[in-house]
C-alpha cells in the first residue's frame, strides 16, 4: 500500500472545473444526496416501500405519515418512520455536458441529480425462448439510447448462472458498450433445462401421431411416452426453478449494500419462482422438486434488500384474443389461492391458453408479492421499461414496529391504506417473521470496503478527480510490489492514481497553532470481469496543514497518490476517499483496458457508477 498527501499539487487536476454542474444542488448532504436510513428487516423493524398512482399512473405526491395506515394481520400498527422520495427529473436540455476532462482524468460528480431508486435490467435465457430473446435485446438497446439523464441502472443476465454486465450507471453509453459485448453473454442461447414452444409442440405432435395411427385410440404405451414427456418436464422446470432462486438470492445479497428500493425489471418468456406461495402451491412445488426451504430463503432476501420486481413478458402480444388486457398490475391480494401459476413452466398438454394464462398469473403474484407491476401483452416494451424505472422512482417509505414480535417464522400479511383518496398502493404484501440475524464475528471498522464492492452505484457524499495512468518509467523486475495482494502473479502494470479531493467536503478543523487538521481514508480495488479482486491498497492519513499549505488546497483540493500494480488484462478500478471527520464517503468505478493502458470510457462522465 502506498498512500501519500502532501503539499505538492497536480496542475491538471484543479478540482474546480470539475464542480460547476453542483451550483444549483441544494440538497443538505455533500453532493446533493440524501441521507439514507438502514432497518433490519425482521420481525422487530418492518420497512415498507409504498408506490401511489393515480388512475392514469402518475405519482401521488406530498402525502404526510397521518395520510397512511398500516395493518399487519388485520391489526393496526404504528408508522415510525416516514419518508418521501421523489423522482428527479429535468426539462430537456437542461443538463450541461461535463467539462472535458483531460486524458486518463475523471470525476464522481454525477452529470445530473440521481434518482433516490436504482433499477436492474436482467436479462432472463434460462426462461425465455431464443427468438424472444431477440426481440428484448434490441428493445433494450432503443431504450438506452435515450434513457433519462440520472437513472441509474446495471444489467445482469440469467443463464446457466447470474452474470454481471454492467455496473450501477447514469452514462448511456457504458449501458450500451457493455450489452453489446459478446464477452458479457447478453446475447441470445438457449440453456438445457429451458422448454420452448417448439419442445411441447413437438411433444404434442409425437403423441397425437402415434393416437391417430391407433385410430383415435389412446394405448397403454402411448400414455406411458406421454407421461414420459411429463417427468422430463416436470424435472426441468423443477431444475430451472431452483437455478433461478439460487440467481436471485445472490442478486438480492449483491443489492442489499445499495441503499433504498431497488426496481428489478426481469424480461423473460416464463417466471417459475413464486415468493410468498399459498399452501396448494407449496403442496404443487414439492411434486416438481422445487424446495420450501429455498423459496423462503429467497423471500427473506429479497424483503431485506428492498427489491421491487417489474416482470415483463418478453414474448410481447399475444395473438389470443381473450387475453388482450391493459397490461397493468395486478389489483389481488398478491396470494394466489391456486398452485396452477407454479406450473407455469410445464404447461402445454392442455395448450398454450393455458400456459399463458398461468404466466399472467404468476407474473402478478410476483410483482404484488414485492411491490412491483406486471407487464404483458404488449410489444413496446421501451414503454414498459420507461413505465417500470417511473414507477419506481417515486415512493414513500414506511418503517413500523409490529405488535407481534415473535420470530415464529409464519408469513405476516401487510395491508397499506390511505386515510383519504382513491389512489392505487403498490407495496410488499408480507413478509416471513425470520430471526434473519446471525452472531457473526465483527472485523475492524473498514467505512470504504463495503462501498467498494464491484458494480455498486457510485456515492457522491464526497466528490473528487482523479487521475489513473500508468507509471512512466515502469518500475524494475526486482521492485517493491504495489497493492496488498500478496499472490498477484504474471505481467502486471504499474499505475498511478492521483485524486483531488475538493476540500469544502472535508471536515478540516483549526488549531490554537493556526493549522488545520483533519483524516482522511483512501481506497482501490481492482476486480476482474468476473467480479473477483485482483489487487488493492488503501490507507488512512491524517493531514496537519499548515497556513500556506491550507491556503493551496483551498484553490485547488486535497491531493492524494498511491500506486497499484495490475495485470495486464480488463480490470474494473473501485476508488473510494471516506472523511473521518463527517462520515461522508465518494467512490467512483473505472474500467482499464491493457492494451492502451487508459480507461476506456469516456472521460467527461463518471465511467461507470454514479
Amino acid at each position: 500500500m502506498r498512500l501519500r498527501i502532501s503539499s505538492r499539487f497536480v496542475p491538471v487536476m484543479v478540482f474546480s472545473c470539475c464542480v460547476a454542474p453542483l451550483t444549483a444542488q441544494t440538497d443538505s448532504a455533500p453532493g446533493g444526496q440524501r441521507p439514507d436510513y438502514t432497518f433490519k428487516t425482521n420481525a422487530n423493524a418492518v420497512v415498507v416501500d409504498v408506490v401511489v398512482t393515480k388512475g392514469s399512473g402518475e405519482p401521488v405526491p406530498a402525502l404526510r405519515k397521518q395520510d397512511f395506515r398500516v395493518l399487519e394481520d388485520g391489526k393496526p400498527q404504528t408508522i415510525d418512520f416516514f419518508e418521501e422520495h421523489t423522482a428527479k427529473t429535468l426539462p430537456p436540455g437542461a443538463v450541461s455536458p461535463m467539462p472535458k476532462m483531460p486524458p486518463d482524468v475523471y470525476t464522481n460528480v454525477p452529470p445530473a441529480p440521481e434518482s433516490d431508486s436504482v433499477n436492474v435490467l436482467l436479462l432472463d435465457s434460462l426462461n425465455t425462448e431464443q427468438q424472444d430473446q431477440i426481440y428484448v435485446h434490441q428493445q433494450i438497446l432503443d431504450f438506452l439510447k435515450n434513457m433519462r439523464p440520472g437513472t441509474r441502472a446495471a444489467i445482469f443476465t440469467l443463464g446457466s448462472k447470474l452474470r454481471f454486465v454492467q455496473g450501477f450507471t447514469t452514462d448511456t453509453s457504458l449501458l450500451l458498450a457493455a450489452l453489446n459485448d459478446k464477452k458479457n453473454g447478453a446475447f441470445p442461447q438457449t440453456e438445457p433445462v429451458f422448454r420452448s414452444r417448439s419442445d411441447r409442440a413437438d411433444d404434442q405432435q409425437e403423441v397425437a401421431t402415434l393416437t391417430a395411427m391407433m385410430n383415435g385410440h389412446m394405448t397403454l404405451g402411448i400414455a406411458a411416452i406421454a407421461d414420459s414427456q411429463r417427468d422430463f418436464a416436470i424435472f426441468q422446470y423443477g431444475a430451472r426453478t431452483m437455478m433461478t432462486l439460487e440467481a436471485l438470492n445472490y442478486l438480492a445479497r449483491y443489492l442489499a449494500d445499495v441503499p433504498g428500493r431497488k426496481n428489478l425489471i426481469w424480461f423473460a418468456s416464463s417466471f417459475p419462482v413464486i415468493i410468498f406461495p399459498s399452501s396448494a402451491q407449496s403442496q404443487t412445488m414439492s411434486e416438481v422438486r422445487v424446495y420450501a426451504s429455498a423459496v423462503k430463503k429467497t423471500a427473506d432476501l429479497m424483503t431485506g434488500s428492498r427489491v421491487a420486481v417489474y416482470p415483463v413478458a418478453a414474448e410481447g402480444m399475444m395473438n389470443d384474443h381473450w387475453m388482450e388486457a391493459d397490461g397493468g398490475g395486478s389489483s389481488g391480494s398478491g396470494r394466489a389461492s391456486g398452485g396452477g401459476a407454479a406450473l407455469n413452466g410445464i404447461a402445454g398438454f392442455g395448450g398454450e391458453n393455458d400456459r399463458r394464462a398461468m404466466q399472467i398469473m404468476a407474473m402478478k403474484q410476483l410483482a404484488d408479492d414485492t411491490g412491483g407491476k406486471a407487464f404483458y401483452n404488449t410489444n413496446d416494451l421501451n414503454a414498459a421499461m420507461q413505465h417500470a424505472i417511473d414507477d419506481g422512482s417515486h415512493y414513500y417509505t414506511l418503517a413500523y414496529s409490529p405488535t407481534n414480535q415473535k420470530m415464529d417464522g409464519k408469513y405476516r400479511r401487510i395491508e397499506v391504506k390511505l386515510t383519504a383518496g382513491k389512489y392505487k398502493l403498490a407495496y410488499r404484501r408480507g413478509y416471513n417473521a425470520d430471526d434473519t440475524t446471525r452472531a457473526e464475528a465483527k472485523p475492524e471498522f473498514d467505512p470504504l470496503r463495503p462501498l467498494l464492492k464491484f458494480g455498486l452505484p457510485g456515492v457522491t457524499q464526497l466528490l473528487y478527480g482523479v487521475r489513473v495512468a500508468p507509471a512512466a518509467p515502469q518500475p524494475g523486475p526486482n521492485a517493491e510490489p504495489a497493492g496488498m495482494n500478496p499472490k498477484l502473479t504474471g505481467p502486471t502494470t504499474r499505475y498511478n492514481v492521483d485524486f483531488m479531493i475538493r476540500w469544502t467536503d472535508v471536515k478540516l478543523e483549526p488549531t490554537p497553532q493556526g493549522t488545520h487538521r483533519g483524516t482522511i481514508q483512501v481506497g482501490l480495488i481492482a476486480y476482474d470481469r468476473d467480479g473477483h479482486a485482483v489487487n488493492w491498497a488503501g490507507g488512512t492519513q491524517g493531514m496537519n496543514l499548515d497556513p500556506d499549505v491550507y491556503a493551496g488546497i483551498q484553490k485547488s483540493g486535497i491531493p492524494a497518490h498511491m500506486e497499484i500494480d495490475l495485470p495486464n488484462t480488463d480490470v474494473y478500478l473501485e476508488t473510494g476517499v471516506y472523511d473521518w471527520g463527517t462520515s461522508q464517503a465518494g467512490t467512483l468505478e473505472i474500467p482499464l483496458h491493457p492494451v492502451t493502458a487508459t480507461a476506456t470510457a469516456a472521460p467527461q462522465t463518471a465511467p461507470s457508477k454514479n
